[in-house]
């Protein structure tokens, strides 16, 4: 049985705003791709090119990422947009490219800001989306936010999602998803100063945590602590040897 939603408390931010104003239709407003604007061919590409730009961002849209089934269901109008998002956001290239890289709390930011065009309201939420994650797997947390009240609300079955407000920084499709604080720390892209080099490459600390169970060099100091003293083979010549006396004489009782 999964666990129901935990309740969390809108606490900010833009989005939560009905209206900037002038601001609002600056040169950073979204332009809004809707499937019943579409009249030819070249519309409908337009619409495919925003999804991938919205759910893979514009620097994951390579050909071999390119999902060709769900582009013609939606071309021959077996597919609405909101499934379309859906699809590409459960696809295969999708997990390997956001999911696989990222904590389920990341994860969630992320994904809210391309399915739903806002960031997580707080931690608050975060917790209880990756909750999800962790009972209903991303698929079913993908589900449960494109069948959403909110989704349906903001975009409908023939919206293409889009950032609803704007915000400081980057545009929230363009938030690279390899770079959150665990992936680097596991790169190593946070240790840039030569201390941290040093560190990890020659102090004799790091040299051998790096070692394997087993490893002889792991041993050097316990071998130079024994002590050197021992018994040695003596320098013996064949010519020092008594051969009369030292063989028996069976006649002899």
């Amino acid at each position: 049985m999964a666990l129901p939603l935990l309740q969390y408390k809108p606490s900010s931010q833009n989005h939560r705003v009905s209206s900037f104003g002038v601001a609002d239709t600056n040169e950073d407003t979204p332009y809004i791709y809707r499937l019943e604007d579409v009249s030819s061919y070249t519309d409908i590409q337009s619409i495919i090119w925003a999804s991938y730009r919205q759910v893979f961002s514009e620097h994951e849209i390579l050909k071999f990422n390119r999902q060709g089934t769900l582009e013609s269901q939606l071309k021959n109008g077996s597919l609405s947009v909101r499934d379309f998002i859906r699809g590409l956001a459960q696809s295969e290239a999708f997990y390997r490219l956001v999911v696989s890289v990222n904590n389920n709390y990341r994860l969630v930011d992320i994904t809210l800001k391309r399915l739903l065009g806002r960031c997580a309201y707080n931690k608050e939420e975060e917790i209880a989306w990756s909750i999800v994650i962790g009972t209903k797997g991303f698929s079913g947390f993908v589900d449960a936010l494109v069948d959403s009240e909110e989704y349906s609300n903001s975009f409908g079955d023939n919206t293409v999602p889009y950032q609803r407000k704007r915000g400081v920084g980057r545009p929230y499709n363009l938030v690279t998803p390899r770079y959150g604080v665990d992936f680097q720390e596991t790169a190593g892209t946070v240790r840039t100063d030569w201390r941290f080099t040093v560190e990890k490459y020659y102090t004799r600390k790091a040299q051998e945590k790096r070692m394997a169970e087993g490893d002889p060099r792991k041993f050097a100091d316990l071998a130079a602590s024994v002590s050197a003293k021992g018994n040695y083979a003596q320098k013996l010549s064949a010519f020092d040897i008594d051969y009369l006396n030292a063989v028996p004489y069976r006649g002899r009782r």
